[in-house]
């Protein structure tokens, strides 16, 4: 495959628009990339999650080791088009980069391991065990994807996993990640006119109380992880009352929570869940608690055989050593890492800091980089 066909890919993939939806068009385009090689013990099955919503999982080989490759499908809204140079919807090219919405994060990066699988296959290069390509859906918004193929079993059988996120051009390697908590509390009280607050029943207040307890609980989960720090929580959104010169009835906050090993989030909830049924033991106390895009936290080993694999590969390819980081954000990984078999996931992948943001963009070279690389390491980690 020439440069001018890896990049017409990677702009059909740019072209499709998958603002948190329509991943189903994107997975029929790269599925029908592959079904010219169903005679090469290509496997391709999509995945229905929803209406115009579906996983697509491409399985190449059989036997031995297992590969994982995972990328997202799903952008995140352009936002304010004003902002922009170029339409985030159609590839434009200037002065070496690529921009359009998912440039960065992470249709390169999906591109790029799809066009270093085709190539593979184009070739005819025998590799002895399989690869698995995981293309979900609903990343930026829950990981809902990831976990849905998960819980579906497809990463059983895995021996290691690359997450093609962006990595600061494939200079950075990611092997420890902090989980997420995202929790809601509501409070109920009762509402009176402000000049007789005695006959009301104060909502916020009691949303304070538990900002309170839940603060005193939290901070006892103060175990350093060496390499991710400590968890950490804040209050984020607070929303309650009807006017000013009433006793709210009703209020609700949200917080955010990041994890580490030492304090899973099974930790956090019974903590939070404890708090919540501590202050409904008091007069007048009707507090309910829920939780979205729950993240377990990945643990991960600077030394671990996958690292030294992707450092080796790396210097063979790209010239360089990725230096091996941590990251306090979320990704598909840490989905894939729940699976019944235990394994090793990694980030690594092109793409820099303009993630979400306007006239996001990708440095071609490191684009062809990760084509490069990724083809490589399928061959030295299936080969060893």
């Amino acid at each position: 495959m020439n440069k001018d066909q890896q990049l017409s890919i990677f702009k059909h993939i740019i072209n499709t628009k998958t603002v948190n939806d329509n991943e189903a068009e994107l997975a029929d385009y790269l599925a029908g990339l592959f079904a010219p090689y169903a005679d090469q013990a290509v496997k391709v099955e999509k995945v229905h999650y929803a209406p115009g919503r579906d996983n697509l999982v491409v399985t190449i080989g059989h036997g031995g080791k297992v590969l994982g490759f995972t990328g997202h499908m799903d952008v995140v809204d352009p936002g304010d088009l004003s902002a922009w140079e170029t339409d985030p919807f159609d590839a434009t090219i200037k002065d070496g980069k690529l921009y359009g919405r998912g440039a960065c994060d992470m249709k390169s990066g999906l591109a790029a391991v799809v066009v270093a699988l085709l190539e593979l296959l184009e070739q005819g290069v025998h590799l002895p065990g399989t690869i698995k390509l995981l293309a979900t859906v609903g990343e930026e918004t829950g990981n809902y994807g990831a976990a849905q193929l998960t819980q579906k079993g497809y990463a059983n059988d895995l021996d290691a996993l690359l997450v093609c996120e962006p990595n600061n051009d494939l200079h950075d390697v990611t092997y420890a990640c902090k989980g997420v908590v995202d929790y809601y509390v509501t409070a109920v009280g009762r509402a009176a006119h402000s000049s007789r607050p005695e006959n009301g029943v104060n909502a916020i207040d009691h949303l304070f109380e538990f900002a309170r307890l839940a603060k005193a609980k939290l901070d006892q989960f103060d175990q350093e992880d060496p390499a991710l720090g400590k968890l950490t929580h804040i209050v984020s959104k607070f929303n309650g009352g009807e006017q000013i010169n009433s006793v709210p009835s009703h209020a609700v906050m949200a917080g955010n929570i990041r994890t580490i090993p030492q304090y899973p989030n099974k930790a956090v909830y019974e903590a939070l869940n404890n708090t919540v049924a501590e202050l409904n033991q008091q007069p007048d106390h009707q507090l309910s608690i829920r939780y979205s895009f729950p993240e377990e936290p990945m643990g991960g080993n600077v030394n671990s055989s996958l690292i030294q694999e992707v450092e080796a590969t790396a210097n063979q390819v790209l010239g360089w050593t990725p230096t091996p980081t941590v990251s306090t954000g979320a990704n598909d990984g840490q989905e894939f890492t729940q699976a019944d078999k235990e394994f090793t996931s990694v980030i690594i992948g092109p793409g820099g800091d303009c993630s979400h943001m306007p006239n996001e963009y990708v440095d071609l070279t490191a684009y062809y980089q990760a084509i490069a690389f990724y083809k490589q390491f399928a061959q030295d980690f299936l080969t060893e």
